[in-house]
């Protein structure tokens, strides 16, 4: 079944400027970061349709490009973005009920079960065959009204620099009982079924996993929210002490500790927190776990973009295959105007 796409493009709050801009914008092989983004939604077949929500005007700058134009395939809806995370997915969620994305409505009836796909703008490796993956195992999904992405660390090996002073990326993982697995940027959710959407918001701004205050802060937070009260506390302390015992080596010490927090934990303390139903999705090319949030990372990425690229293509198709080209590849696309105007 066909999946509207929301990009999240927006540079308000927890949202970091790289170098002074926003992220998206930035270039990255020759094209901004959100239009590589959107270009690479074109060949995902279970994707109806994308919305992208951030500076309006700015997006539709870039969406004028009559050579980016051509591959737009699909309709492609621009919302003005709102002051945060949270208010940029529902309302945009909002607009997909109504059909316009200047003013949305409410859901209505069985409209609470619409699930839609959220990604990041800036996923310079992000390819088709991983976001099809990912919708298709949440949409096969029972009892599940979110469903988060993870990417296991072998998955991402070809970004770690090969030696010291060469370009590469090192990210936190969690470390689970299952392995070390990090959070990819892709969510699928039906977001009408969220009963505490906003801790959403808390658990982004807290999000980075090296930052041992950031993840205090998000854990004080929920222990006096009595969603899972001192398990979240305990959850979150096993998990980092895990991860500060595998970056010092201590990897016999690490594994005997990450054994003790599971996936399938998480998802129940993830569940109480947002009054939902909630799973994990594991996908494994692994470029979906890659964005930018620092100049150093953005540096990485223009520096070791060809290569990493192709091996993450030759990755992608090594596990999900080659995937076929969506039909009706003319462009078909329906770029919202200044007036609000959308496809359909």
């Amino acid at each position: 079944m066909g999946v509207p796409a929301i990009v999240t493009a927006g540079d308000t709050r927890a949202a970091k400027a790289i170098y002074g801009e926003s992220k998206v914008f930035l270039e990255v092989g020759g094209r901004s970061m959100v239009a590589s983004t959107v270009a690479t939604l074109q060949r995902v077949p279970e994707v109806s349709e994308v919305w992208v929500v951030g500076n309006r005007r700015r997006l539709e700058d870039v969406f004028a490009d009559p050579e980016l134009s051509k591959q737009l395939s699909k309709p492609l809806f621009i919302v003005e973005q709102g002051r945060n995370l949270l208010e940029n997915a529902w309302e945009t969620y909002r607009c997909i009920l109504s059909r316009d994305p200047e003013a949305g409505r409410d859901p209505l009836g069985d409209e609470v079960d619409r699930s839609v796909l959220y990604l990041s703008g800036d996923l310079p490796f992000a390819t088709p065959q991983e976001i099809s993956a990912f919708v298709r195992q949440s949409q096969a999904l029972e009892d599940c009204d979110y469903a988060a992405g993870l990417v296991p660390e072998a998955s991402l090996v070809d970004f770690k620099p090969t030696e010291p002073g060469q370009p590469g990326i090192e990210v936190a993982y969690f470390n689970l009982r299952e392995g070390r697995l990090r959070q990819s940027n892709l969510h699928y959710a039906a977001p009408a079924r969220l009963g505490n959407r906003w801790r959403i918001e808390d658990m982004y701004e807290h999000r980075h996993q090296r930052e041992f205050w950031h993840m205090a802060v998000l854990a004080w937070k929920l222990f006096f929210s009595g969603a899972a009260g001192p398990l979240i506390v305990s959850l979150y302390g096993v998990m980092h002490l895990a991860g500060l015992l595998d970056r010092w080596k201590w990897h016999r010490l690490a594994d005997w500790m990450r054994g003790l927090v599971s996936i399938e934990l998480n998802e129940r303390v993830i569940s109480g927190i947002l009054d939902t139903r909630f799973r994990f999705v594991i996908t494994e090319a692994g470029g979906c776990a890659i964005d930018v949030d620092t100049e150093q990372e953005y540096d990485a990425v223009q520096a070791g973009f060809a290569g990493w690229s192709e091996k993450q293509q030759q990755r992608t198709e090594a596990v999900y295959g080659p995937l076929p080209l969506v039909s009706g590849s003319a462009n078909a696309s329906a770029t919202a105007d200044s007036d609000g105007a959308g496809g359909d």
